[in-house]
């Protein structure tokens, strides 16, 4: 069975890939956090498609959590290696850095960076075993331009570049690329409360990109085709910072 995991995969942009990746033929393992309904209307939307999956909830910021449960579904599946995993969690809490509580930059960090960590060492086995597997990070517009507010968010977002750089070189001979899909203003939840037609004007094709263009770039890394690309940075961002 062909399998992928989406971490953060029951809406916006984690969806958009769900679904996606479905349609390439994954049977595609939704995470989630908390929101149950979200992640159902997420599986229910890829069996409408034609596809299939199942639901894994746990939370990434949280080591033990993922050990159980990812570790858990594992060594239940033995024979079901995962062969696409998409790093998508992540969650914004923004404060200048004057007024930044500790929670505020723990919370971040542990969720985008140490998630990436724990999620993808995990994993790494199998695909290492297989000599196959491809490796997508999404990561953000704020962790390759800085953006004022998000100290905690650029930089764990920065830092999942580094490591992706990194984990590509040591992994390459494996048959295992690993990239990151960097997306700029996309029309999710997390920027809902954005101002988009004052900030649209700073974006060359003029408009907010949308999660299914993110999940198309991601797509394309996750295939066969993109065997030669490893340890790149792809923009989705309109040109806004390239």
């Amino acid at each position: 069975m062909k399998t992928a995991l989406v971490t953060g995969g029951s809406r916006g942009i984690g969806r958009s890939i769900c679904i996606k990746l479905a349609a390439m033929g994954y049977y595609v393992l939704v995470n989630y956090k908390s929101n149950l309904q979200e992640a159902e209307a997420t599986l229910s939307l890829i069996k409408e498609n034609g596809g299939d999956g199942e639901l894994l909830q746990f939370d990434v910021a949280q080591r033990d959590d993922i050990k159980q449960v990812l570790g858990g579904w594992i060594t239940g599946h033995a024979d079901d290696i995962i062969e696409v995993l998409i790093n998508n969690a992540g969650i914004k809490d923004d404060s200048l850095m004057a007024w930044m509580k500790d929670e505020q930059w723990d919370n971040v960090i542990k969720t985008s960076l140490e998630g990436f960590f724990f999620v993808t060492r995990l994993v790494l086995d199998g695909m290492m075993m297989n000599r196959y597997g491809r490796i997508i990070n999404v990561v953000s517009l704020s962790g390759l331009k800085g953006l004022p507010g998000q100290a905690n968010y650029s930089a764990a977002k920065a830092g999942v570049i580094g490591a992706t750089k990194s984990l590509a070189q040591e992994v390459g001979r494996s048959g295992i690329t690993v990239n990151a899909v960097a997306p700029g203003f996309i029309k999710t939840d997390m920027t809902e409360d954005l101002d988009e037609k004052e900030l649209k004007r700073m974006i060359p094709v003029n408009r907010f990109g949308s999660a299914d263009e993110v999940a198309y770039a991601v797509g394309f890394l996750a295939s066969k085709d993109a065997a030669y690309i490893t340890g790149q940075v792809l923009s989705v961002n309109g040109g806004l910072y390239s």
